[in-house]
Parts: C-alpha cells; sequence; structure tokens
C-alpha cells in the first residue's frame, strides 16, 4: 500500500470515530478560550464523577490552540481519571478518549501510534458490544451529551443523548443531573414550553443527588425566579456551600444568582467575600466577589453608590482581568461600566470604551462589545442615536447569541413604537439581518 493511500485510509478511519474531532464542535479561538476558563474553573477535586470527561475536553481545546504537548498530558490524565473513578483498568468510556489519542497523534505525524489507538478503539467496541450498529454505547452517549452541551448545542439533540443513555443504565445519578441541568439552562434562556415540569425534574433529581449543592443552588434559582419567599432556605445552603471545595461546580455563583433575584444583593457582596476570605487566592471566588460589586453599583444603585465601593469594585475587576485575560473583554467593559456610574470617573468609562472600540476584535466578541456600548450609550451618556447604530451593528453581526437577540428585541421595540426617526433605517436593518 503506497503511503498516500495508507494516510487516506488512517484518515477516513479516524473520521469514522466517535470523539471530540468527529462531533463539529465550535473551534472558534474566543469561544475555546471561554470554554478552557470555565474547565479550569471547575477544578480537579477528587470525585468528581465528571473528571475524565473534563480531561478530555480540556485536551481537545489545548490541541485546537495549538499545545498538542498539554493537549496529549490532558489526554493521558482523562485515562487515569476514568481508571480511578471506574476503578477498572479499561471499559468503553475509554473510547472517545483513545480516539482523541488517535486523532491527536495523527497530528503529530506519528502514525503508528495513531493506528495503535485505532486499534484499541476496535478492541474496545468487540469487548463491549451494542445491541445494534446503529447505536453507541451508554457512556459514549452521556460524553457526547455533557460535550455538545458544554458548547451550547441544541437542547433538543442534547436530551437525546444524554436520556439514551440513562434508559440503558438508570443508575447513574450524575448523568440524570446533568441532563437536568440541561433543561434548566434551556428553561433560563427562554423555553418557557417547559415551565410546568422542569421544577418537578430538579426536585426528583435532588432527591436522587442530595450531595450535589450545584443542583441544589440551581433549583433555587429557578424556585426564585416563580416568586415563592425563598430567602432562609437560600441562607442555609449559603452556609453549606461555604464549606464545600472551591469549585464553580461548588454552587457558589448559582446562590448568589439566587440572592441577586431575592434582593439581597449586600448579603451577596458578604457572602462573596466571606467564602474569597476563606480562600484568598482562588481566581473563581474573586470573580465571583467583582461581580456582587458589579450588580450592586451598575443594577441596584438608585440612591447612589459610595465611592468607596466602586473604587473596591475598580480594584477587584482589575485583579480579575489579570487572572482572567482571554476573558478580559467582558471584565473590561464590566469596568467601563462602573466607571460611568462613579462621579469623578466617568471620563475614564468614555476612554475604555473608545480604546475597545479600537480593539482588533473577531466578529463574536464585536457583537458583545455593540452590544454593551449600546447600553452604555443610552443608559449613562443618554445618545439615543449612537445607541440605535450600536445595536444595528451587533444585529448584523450574524452569530446567534443573547447580544445579538437582545439587540434586535431592542431595536423591534423602538420601530414598533414608531417615534424615533431612525425607524425607517431600523426596519431595513432588520428586514436584511442574515441567518446565523
Amino acid at each position: 500500500m503506497s503511503a498516500a493511500h495508507s494516510q487516506t485510509t488512517l484518515r477516513s478511519k479516524l473520521e469514522a470515530l466517535e470523539c471530540h474531532f468527529t462531533w463539529a464542535l465550535d473551534t472558534t479561538r474566543i469561544f475555546l478560550l471561554r470554554r478552557r476558563d470555565i474547565l479550569v474553573d471547575i477544578g480537579t477535586e477528587e470525585g468528581n464523577s465528571w473528571l475524565g470527561h473534563i480531561y478530555n475536553l480540556r485536551g481537545f481545546i489545548q490541541c485546537k490552540l495549538g499545545s498538542t504537548e498539554e493537549a496529549l498530558s490532558l489526554f493521558l490524565q482523562a485515562a487515569e481519571a476514568f481508571r480511578q473513578m471506574r476503578r477498572a483498568d479499561e471499559g468503553p468510556w475509554l473510547v472517545v478518549n483513545y480516539g482523541n489519542l488517535a486523532w491527536l497523534h495523527d497530528l503529530l505525524g506519528d502514525q503508528a501510534k495513531s493506528e495503535d489507538y485505532l486499534s484499541k478503539v476496535d478492541a474496545l467496541k468487540k469487548k463491549y458490544p451494542t445491541p445494534s450498529e446503529d447505536e453507541l454505547h451508554a457512556e459514549l452517549y452521556a460524553e457526547k451529551a455533557w460535550t455538545l452541551m458544554k458548547f451550547s448545542a441544541k437542547r433538543e439533540l442534547v436530551s437525546d443523548y444524554f436520556q439514551k443513555a440513562i434508559r440503558m443504565q438508570p443508575d447513574r445519578v450524575e448523568w440524570n443531573t446533568s441532563h437536568v441541568i440541561g433543561l434548566a439552562n434551556a428553561f433560563k434562556r427562554g423555553s418557557r414550553e417547559m415551565e410546568a415540569d422542569i421544577l418537578d425534574e430538579m426536585r426528583d433529581a435532588k432527591v436522587q443527588d442530595p450531595e450535589n449543592l450545584y443542583l441544589a443552588a440551581y433549583y433555587l434559582q429557578l424556585r426564585a425566579m416563580k416568586g415563592p419567599d425563598i430567602k432562609d432556605e437560600a441562607r442555609d445552603l449559603a452556609e453549606r456551600i461555604l464549606r464545600n471545595p472551591v469549585s464553580s461546580y461548588s454552587g457558589m455563583s448559582a446562590i448568589l444568582h439566587v440572592y441577586r433575584i431575592c434582593g439581597l444583593i449586600d448579603e451577596a457582596i458578604v457572602l462573596a467575600e466571606k467564602a474569597l476570605e476563606n480562600h484568598p487566592d482562588e481566581r473563581y471566588l474573586k470573580r465571583c466577589a467583582a461581580l456582587t460589586l458589579k450588580w450592586k453599583i451598575i443594577f441596584f444603585s438608585e440612591s447612589g453608590v459610595d465611592e468607596s465601593m466602586i473604587d473596591k469594585a475598580v480594584s477587584l475587576h482589575k485583579e480579575v482581568i489579570s487572572l482572567y485575560p482571554d476573558l478580559a473583554l467582558v471584565k473590561e467593559m464590566d469596568l467601563a461600566n462602573i466607571y460611568a456610574k462613579s462621579n469623578h470617573s466617568k471620563a475614564k468609562a468614555k476612554r475604555l470604551y473608545q480604546q475597545l472600540l479600537k480593539r482588533e476584535l473577531e466578529p463574536a466578541e464585536k457583537q458583545v462589545l455593540y452590544n454593551h456600548y449600546a447600553k452604555y450609550l443610552i443608559f449613562d451618556l443618554k445618545d439615543y442615536n449612537q445607541s440605535i447604530e450600536y445595536h444595528m451593528k451587533a444585529a448584523k453581526i450574524p452569530i446567534k447569541s443573547f447580544y445579538r437577540e437582545n439587540s434586535i428585541k431592542v431595536l423591534e421595540k423602538i420601530k414598533n413604537k414608531g417615534r424615533n426617526r431612525k425607524c425607517r433605517e431600523i426596519e431595513e436593518c432588520l428586514q436584511n439581518l442574515q441567518e446565523p
């Protein structure tokens, strides 16, 4: 067999694998950087049932970002995490991991190792067959669902994969928990058709997974959105979360959002600061503390905010920006909005936004910036016409996101009122929008 034919055959085998490299994941740089930070903040606490999957996904992201050596290390850590969690040296849970390693070694130019991992995948599939060729193993359905959920894939597809995995192995509590959290995420983003069922499903999941404080906090968040007084429950849960190991899955962010919904913004600040006092070097908790101060200053400052609190928020946001350089744009916009609420830093807000507008950004980043800047223009500078211009700029970028949808809603509202001289221009803009 010629070298070219051999390479073609290897490539076709790689493309037939079920792994991160074949799941059509979003690999735009800014998206990957954000997902990487999210995964790093989950942590690597022993006992996390998704630890192998976390390492697998982090390895894929590092590979796509060009760090192949780190990718290899993470894929090997994934295999070890699976070995410890499953208490077995091999099993169907390694199919995705071996597939990732086959792809990585092919990209590194090591055809022999790539083929070796392909052989390992074949051996596992023969040893752990599925009822039909059209079906995947439950472990693959679960990992694929979890990964696609992290990449904001269609809710129906994620739910379908989780349900297939759960039907095959109904005793896997973590699969059901993640499935329910995925449904709740979709509910929060506006899929109201499931409103009648989602709270019941979350309550049942809590009974099955009582130690999952992230799930418990998320459940409270949805209940708070519906209106009942759950303040005492929130305070009790917050005390439990404070004793949890630090992780973005600890429930801290979710319980802070509960406090915000309940109007307990000052208590949210105290809670975040208490967590940070307990773990002063944890960047995730610094991010949480910065978030609560931003809420207080930007959304709960009708009667004015103490300048000392603004100074504190500015200092903390600058530190968070240095700790999350790949997420800096969002935090710099937050910083500009905080400056805008200060009696003596309004010029800094304007200057910072102007600097951001001149920066070389990807289309998705521009969309976020234009949407934020449009809100700054109208709420802080009362510049209605310029605000409309930037909402139109955000809407014209054909990338599906909350920010685009928000700008479109604002423009539609202005058009429907029919009072602004730009109504004709807005109507033309909305008619000519490209589908993402």
